[in-house]
């Protein structure tokens, strides 16, 4: 489960939890006014071992591309935000370290998409899903939980037993998810 502050006054955090929601698995804290999205992920509030890095490629490009580096191990892949699909529908491609396309992530409805852009506060009764398939099966879901004060994401990789959305990937789409997307109207 990710968990972002809403009352934050300059930037953004996130904290990411373990699936009993008792310990926290990875933070992040967003720099505010940064022309270029460069987020880095710790295994704590304390930010002293870096699991992540989540770095956008150009400058201010409703399309980016974020590629997903781990400290120790190099690239792990990115993620492409599809802009003119986005505009009805969040849509993101799932790009593996070679930088081809191996999955989607998906908002649930195109109707529901479109009643959250254009109406106000929509979101919060209509909360965002997300479906994610690679190679053509579903393998995990983003949910929004509704709640006005606390943005929630939870996280279900239930449906991947087989380990083909790596984890890695799996949490920078999450915290990209959290940080981006649900803004639109």
């Amino acid at each position: 489960m990710v968990r972002r502050k809403m009352f934050k006054l300059l930037g953004g955090a996130f904290h990411v939890y373990d699936p009993q929601q008792q310990q926290v698995y990875a933070y992040s804290k967003m720099k505010a006014f940064k022309l270029k999205e460069d987020i880095r992920l710790y295994t704590g509030e304390d930010m002293t071992s870096e699991l992540l890095t989540i770095k956008a490629r150009q400058v201010l490009d409703l399309g980016a591309t974020y590629d997903v580096v781990d400290p120790r191990q190099g690239t792990v892949g990115a993620l492409r935000r599809k802009a003119l699909k986005s505009l009805l529908r969040d849509e993101w491609a799932i790009l593996d370290a070679q930088g081809r396309e191996i999955g989607l992530i998906q908002e649930d409805s195109t109707g529901l998409a479109i009643v959250r852009r254009l109406v106000d506060f929509a979101s919060m009764f209509l909360p965002q899903k997300y479906v994610v398939s690679i190679q053509g099966m579903q393998v995990a879901t983003f949910q929004q939980n509704f709640n006005p004060f606390v943005f929630k994401l939870q996280v279900d990789l239930s449906g991947d037993s087989a380990g083909r959305f790596d984890r890695r990937l799996a949490l920078a789409a999450a915290i990209l998810l959290a940080a981006i997307e649900g803004k639109q109207s």
